[in-house]
């Protein structure tokens, strides 16, 4: 009986490969890739890495898809007394996609398979806010954890999402696609956090593209934002600035949590590209006065932008304005909040360690950089470690110092340099 590697199926798809093209990018025939699929054999060891990165994954995450049990094409899990009523959930359908909804009772459960197996008949609104909701249970997932565990459950949610909007009424597909808008940013977030540049930027052009037929304008602007903050990460000041005004003065309106993040993004890239001092604190004072009207928004586009990451990135706009100490002081004021997750407390303390560096504060620096550290590899997020590779260039006048030299060598060792 044929069976197959249903996830890995489902993220070679979600990733934009065919058999053909990804066994002509890894450099294997396409009868191999299939019986990778199959679950007859398994890549060879010198196949793994060129693999991962094909389909945008980590190492460790495509163990994992290679390791999951081969499903026979018609099976039906083993749901303990409830196996024969739970045929009715199509659970080969769920492995197809790598799709999970653990937070969904029997019934929400049936109504989905049955959404699944005839979507213009089943596939409705409150559907729509099931995946909805299981995209907002996956942003929990990466707060904690980073990427590497989100990314497959995301891939499996857009991957459903795309087959299954080509099936549904009008009405339903723009709804549908409005949640894949938010879904396929969510995963170019992601794929930027594990340094995937290229599948970041072609996650986010995806969200533009349902955004557009959705209907969704202030979702188009969000996208430029957030395209503004990956032009941070290359350090290009000019780019995060004239794609921060452009989020600022397109067709659409923002909600104001959004516009503040819009407002501080052009504060940035002001520092960056050497405007005054006033110029820059104003637009910072308009980015204060638009999050206080905004505060008490709990919901919508931009709701996850609180005290705590405008705090934040009022410090790095400090540090690119040349004032590293006052930047120093914000870090170590806020960046113990509840609010700011696990994982990005780990990105903010590289960016402390920058700042302090930039102060003449060497041994504080790389107190905050080996924390970050922990953090990144606890996280699996590669954006705080090439932000530490950054740290250990600052650092170099003081190489001779142990704490410093520690700190080299163990981003030096996890980098491979």
């Amino acid at each position: 009986m044929a069976g197959r590697r249903h996830r890995l199926v489902s993220t070679r798809k979600a990733a934009g490969f065919s058999q053909e093209r990804l066994a002509e990018t890894v450099g294997v025939e396409r009868s191999t890739v299939m019986r990778w699929e199959r679950g007859e054999t398994c890549p060879q060891p010198w196949a793994r890495p060129s693999l991962a990165r094909a389909l945008g994954i980590s190492d460790y995450a495509l163990s994992e898809l290679l390791s999951e049990p081969v499903e026979p094409d018609n099976a039906v899990s083993r749901l303990g007394p409830l196996a024969e009523e739970a045929a009715s959930v199509h659970r080969r359908d769920f492995l197809k996609h790598g799709v999970v909804f653990p937070a969904l009772g029997f019934d929400e459960l049936c109504h989905l398979g049955a959404a699944f197996d005839d979507a213009r008949r089943h596939l409705d609104i409150e559907v729509v806010g099931y995946f909805k909701q299981q995209s907002a249970s996956c942003a929990a997932i990466d707060g904690t954890h980073g990427p590497t565990q989100a990314l497959p459950l995301m891939l499996g949610i857009v991957a459903a999402i795309e087959r299954h909007a080509r099936q549904t009424k009008p009405n339903v597909r723009r709804e549908l696609l409005a949640v894949g808008a938010e879904a396929a940013e969510f995963l170019g977030w992601l794929y930027r956090d594990a340094r995937e540049l290229r599948l970041s930027a072609h996650w986010r052009d995806r969200a533009t593209e349902w955004a557009q037929e959705a209907g969704d304008w202030p979702m188009q602007g969000y996208i430029l934002l957030k395209k503004s903050q990956a032009a941070w990460d290359e350090r290009d000041g000019l780019r995060m600035l004239t794609l921060a005004q452009a989020a600022h003065d397109g067709p659409w309106q923002l909600p104001p949590l959004v516009k503040a993040e819009v407002a501080q993004q052009e504060a940035r890239g002001l520092a960056m590209t050497g405007e005054s001092s006033a110029v820059v604190d104003a637009k910072l004072n308009e980015a204060w006065e638009i999050f206080t009207s905004a505060a008490t928004i709990m919901s919508g586009l931009g709701c996850h932008y609180d005290r705590a990451l405008l705090m934040m990135q009022t410090a790095i706009c400090y540090c690119e304005a040349g004032q590293p100490e006052r930047a120093a002081a914000l870090y170590r004021e806020h960046l113990d909040d509840e609010q700011i997750s696990h994982r990005d407390r780990g990105y903010f303390l590289s960016l402390m360690a920058s700042a302090l560096a930039r102060a003449a504060e060497p041994d504080n620096a790389a107190s905050a950089g080996h924390e970050a550290l922990t953090v990144a590899v606890e996280t699996h997020s590669l954006r705080t470690i090439d932000e530490l590779k950054r740290v250990s260039n600052l650092l170099a006048p003081w190489r001779s110092q142990p704490a410093v030299c520690e700190l080299r060598e163990a981003v030096s060792l996890l980098s491979g340099n």
